[in-house]
């Protein structure tokens, strides 16, 4: 992508900043950033955004890695974690927020957000998958564990566009910001 995709602009400052926007104008905290350099320019961004940055010892078995990471570091009452990959930039507040109503009315292991029939990012965990998505042998990450509970999950009907929005290539970044 020529640069770290969390420092890419998204049109509201960088991939990062606007996701913890969205996370804090939405309501959740603690706002954890997990990042290969504890002093690099990432975790720089993610502490001047408001975010408290956690260092991922071992990236090597990918996302799953980071959110094991946060999982970690969450304060012993949180009753969930939302979860984000940096290239899911463009979910809204309002998301957030629907997403957290459902959770805390319904209590389900799980809650993702859809729009038009197709579910998409963030995702909120339920403080009950903790000990699933600590688990060491997660063949496919956490869609491992997505997959066991996907029947029980809640989706929340959304209008926004952003939560399916996944940009990993120059092709992808050129479509939403050119």
């Amino acid at each position: 992508m020529g640069s770290p995709k969390p420092l890419l602009d998204s049109g509201q400052g960088t991939f990062l900043a606007r996701i913890l926007r969205s996370f804090r104008e939405g309501g959740a905290g603690p706002l954890l950033v997990v990042v290969r350099d504890p002093e690099g320019a990432v975790a720089r961004e993610a502490r001047q955004e408001g975010g408290r940055v956690l260092k991922n010892p071992d990236p090597t078995p990918g996302p799953v890695a980071s959110l094991q990471v946060g999982i970690r570091h969450l304060p012993s009452d949180a009753p969930g974690v939302f979860f984000c990959p940096v290239d899911h930039p463009l979910f809204r507040p309002d998301t957030v927020r629907s997403m957290d109503r459902a959770f805390r009315d319904r209590q389900p292991p799980m809650v993702a957000p859809s729009f038009r029939g197709r579910s998409g990012h963030p995702v909120l965990f339920s403080r009950d998958l903790f000990p699933e998505l600590l688990e060491d042998e997660l063949p496919q990450g956490a869609r491992t564990v997505v997959g066991r509970y996907h029947e029980e999950r809640i989706l929340v009907p959304v209008d926004d566009p952003g939560i399916l929005v996944d940009i990993d290539t120059p092709d992808d970044y050129a479509r939403y910001f050119s």
